[in-house]
């Protein structure tokens, strides 16, 4: 194989490379894949909130750009070459030190989003491999035939613009507020049956004469943990009040689904389980009600936008997450689908201590 044909090989693979890199950027869809690209990459390495949303989308834009660059001769040694194995020279910096603190070996780097995990000690390798490539292309290219520099501007500045296109920023919303009615009837009906339960129970009590002491016994049970403050009582006001159980779910998500099946048949189980509220993320939130009629019941949720919901679920935490509450304290955290993966059945056991 001659220069000519390994050189334009080289360029292929690599420009395939970063052209997937930036597409699987914007998986499943651009502003969810984007937004969980900062809450989760950038707000890590101390990027603000504010700064996040522009820094990311410049990014996958140069991503996108230098990949169609690297199949266009202007300016190709003296310019895209280099500022190719610039970039990916910075991201070998950046994963070494996240492998320098973690051990690289699991988490997923983001190098190619949610569409292709891949840990950081994988990612780095990937970039040697590439960086070698580059250094190999550099030194067999001639000098520069083509010098347009105005093909590398519209080129760069037209793909980061259309990443500002396609995934728009948001102002930071909380809640839906078509569903706080929603919210507020299911609330008042939780009300009214809990207040003819505990009309019952007194009447129960009344007409067996109970022992005083065993009713002093149950509600120092019930009493709990010291109070405390959660932070989530901007989702729901109650939420520190005595036991809740509180979900981050992802409409789309078949995990999520199944948690909130599981929890519906813990409910039927038992007549005092926690009261079960929700918090959706705004991602293909036309699915709530298919997801509420799967799960078996209606129960009260909101909707807020991604940002804020990665920010409130916790750094390093993934859906579904299923929170356990008592007093405002944190009894039990359960996230994601591997070894922290919500289990009806563990946490069945620290509500009822069996």
């Amino acid at each position: 194989m001659n220069k000519k044909n390994i050189s334009w090989t080289i360029r292929i693979v690599v420009a395939l490379l970063f052209i997937v890199s930036a597409v699987a950027k914007l998986y499943p869809s651009p502003y969810f894949a984007i937004s969980t690209f900062e809450v989760k990459q950038l707000y890590t390495l101390g990027f603000s909130d504010t700064i996040a949303p522009y820094f990311s989308r410049i990014l996958i834009g140069i991503e996108f750009a230098l990949g169609f660059l690297l199949l266009n001769n202007n300016f190709l040694k003296r310019i895209t070459i280099p500022a190719t194995i610039g970039l990916l020279v910075v991201f070998i910096v950046h994963l070494s030190y996240v492998t320098f603190l973690s051990g690289g070996t699991s988490g997923n780097c983001g190098c190619f989003g949610e569409l292709i995990p891949m840990t950081p000690i994988e990612a780095i390798i990937k970039n040697f491999i590439a960086v070698g490539l580059l250094v190999y292309l550099f030194q067999i290219s001639k000098k520069d035939e083509k010098s347009n520099f105005w093909i590398l501007t519209t080129v760069t500045l037209g793909c980061i613009l259309a990443l500002f296109m396609m995934a728009p920023m948001k102002a930071s919303t909380t809640t839906s507020p078509a569903l706080d009615i929603n919210e507020s009837v299911l609330t008042d009906t939780i009300s009214q049956i809990e207040d003819t339960v505990q009309v019952a129970e007194i009447k129960a009590i009344d007409s067996s004469k109970i022992k005083v002491e065993k009713v002093v016994e149950e509600v120092k049970k019930d009493v709990g943990p010291k109070q405390a403050v959660s932070g989530y009582s901007e989702f729901y006001a109650d939420i520190d009040k005595g036991q809740k159980i509180l979900c981050f779910f992802v409409p789309g998500c078949e995990h999520c689904r199944e948690a909130a099946k599981d929890l519906n048949a813990l409910q039927k189980k038992h007549k005092d389980f926690p009261q079960v509220q929700i918090v959706f993320m705004d991602e293909e939130a036309e699915k709530i009600p298919d997801f509420l009629k799967y799960a078996g019941k209606q129960f009260p949720y909101k909707v807020i936008d991604v940002i804020p919901f990665w920010t409130k679920l916790g750094s390093g935490k993934d859906t579904p997450g299923v929170v356990y509450l008592h007093n405002g304290n944190v009894i039990k955290f359960f996230d994601g689908i591997a070894e922290k993966a919500f289990n009806s059945k563990a946490l069945e056991k620290v509500i009822y201590k069996k």
